[in-house]
């Protein structure tokens, strides 16, 4: 019994720390992904014409004509990624760049390029998970927004 009270006090202290650190973690993991995502989609932007010949001849997105998914991936990862880092509607922005990041997975890295990259995006499907699982932590807009719009 005496080891048990001894271990106690710290053991508490790892778990304050640990809990302590869980929202500039959750806000790094925003950052990270968001920053990734929003490049790729600057990328898009700035190289269009490249941009749809690679969605036409490379990226074989299923069930979309290649213009409307160069369109819709364009848009994806340059307005989700902004909202994902203000953590203004966390969890619905990384549910949305999961859904891009899939369709990546699905449309290119399956099909062509045989699995490279894959860990990439696992990675990315981890880190996006944690945020829809979480949220935005405290430093996000929606914790800023519950805090002063809810009825407590």
């Amino acid at each position: 019994m005496e080891l048990v009270e001894k271990l106690a006090a710290p053991i508490q202290a790892i778990g304050d720390l640990l809990s302590r650190l869980q929202s500039p973690f959750l806000l790094f993991i925003r950052i990270y992904v968001a920053w990734v995502f929003f490049s790729s989609g600057l990328w898009k932007f700035n190289n269009w014409e490249q941009n749809l010949a690679v969605f036409e001849y490379e990226y074989q997105v299923p069930l979309l004509n290649y213009e409307l998914a160069a369109y819709l991936a364009t848009f994806g990862e340059l307005v989700f990624p902004l909202f994902l880092i203000a953590g203004l509607g966390t969890r619905f922005s990384a549910i949305a760049i999961s859904f891009i990041n899939i369709i990546a997975v699905v449309s290119y890295y399956a099909t062509l390029a045989k699995g490279a990259g894959l860990v990439w995006h696992y990675l990315y499907g981890t880190m996006l998970l944690t945020s829809i699982l979480y949220g935005g932590g405290f430093f996000s807009v929606d914790h800023w927004l519950k805090s002063r719009f809810s009825e407590e």
